[in-house]
């Protein structure tokens, strides 16, 4: 997508709107570095203290970030994405673990009833990753895998708002998945691993009712890790709790 040059009215609002539809498009992904200052000056048409400006407001948005002495970063993927990272920001796991559970509810029960071959194929390669990660230890690959399991879930339920609200809220989970899968307590993993396979198999046998129940054991397991996790070492509401990468302790990673 080409950008324009800006007309002088509005000049600020207009620089914005059109960075927006660059990381709103996906020209500028999630994650990638967007171009420099001088560069996005040239580009527009307009003054280093326009360009400023709508970078800032867009980082105060939640959209980008800057990072010293490295650059500015596409944070979200759109205005709800960056609300939702805000929000989640100030929430602690256990209540972004509630809001997932009703999430992932429902879209298990509608993967049940409109997965497809496709979906089910990507069910079973995620969770078999899954499963491998964490024989081997590697709890980043264990996140990783983890997540995409359950965005595969969200997918086969064939519902585009249900994906972007899943695709918000997961990424802001990750710490949580994490501090389950680093805690130096014993974790209920087994449990966990059977209702991720209970889970696939509800959707496979288009099993609605069993889908949600799976959902829900794998739900009340986390958030009984989590709980035992604050017990132990309470942090400050809404903190994350960093993963250590000493090994296993009672078959955990942690």
């Amino acid at each position: 997508m080409p950008i324009h040059a800006a007309e002088r009215s509005n000049l600020v609002d207009r620089v914005i709107e059109q960075l927006q539809s660059l990381i709103e498009s996906g020209e500028w992904a999630v994650g990638t570095k967007i171009p420099a200052e001088p560069v996005l000056t040239e580009m527009l048409g307009v003054g280093r203290n326009t360009v400023r400006e709508a970078v800032r407001a867009l980082g105060h948005s939640g959209m980008l970030e800057a990072r010293q002495g490295d650059g500015t970063y596409v944070r979200a993927a759109d205005a709800l994405g960056a609300a939702l990272h805000r929000r989640l920001r100030r929430a602690g796991h256990l209540e972004a673990f509630e809001v997932r559970s009703g999430l992932e509810r429902d879209a298990a029960r509608l993967a049940a009833g409109r997965r497809t071959e496709a979906d089910l194929a990507a069910l079973r390669s995620a969770l078999a990753e899954r499963g491998a990660a964490w024989r081997s230890c590697d709890t980043d690959a264990f996140v990783r895998a983890d997540v995409a399991f359950h965005r595969a879930v969200v997918a086969a339920a064939h519902n585009s708002m249900l994906a972007d609200l899943y695709s918000h809220l997961s990424d802001g989970l990750r710490a949580a998945i994490a501090s389950i899968a680093d805690a130096p307590l014993p974790a209920p993993e087994r449990a966990q691993a059977d209702s991720h396979a209970d889970l696939l198999a509800a959707i496979e046998s288009s099993d609605p009712e069993g889908a949600t129940a799976a959902v829900a054991r794998y739900i009340d397991e986390s958030v009984t890790s989590l709980r035992r996790l604050q017990d132990a070492d309470p942090l400050p509401r809404g903190a994350g709790y960093p993963a250590s990468a000493a090994g296993r302790e009672n078959g955990v990673p942690k």
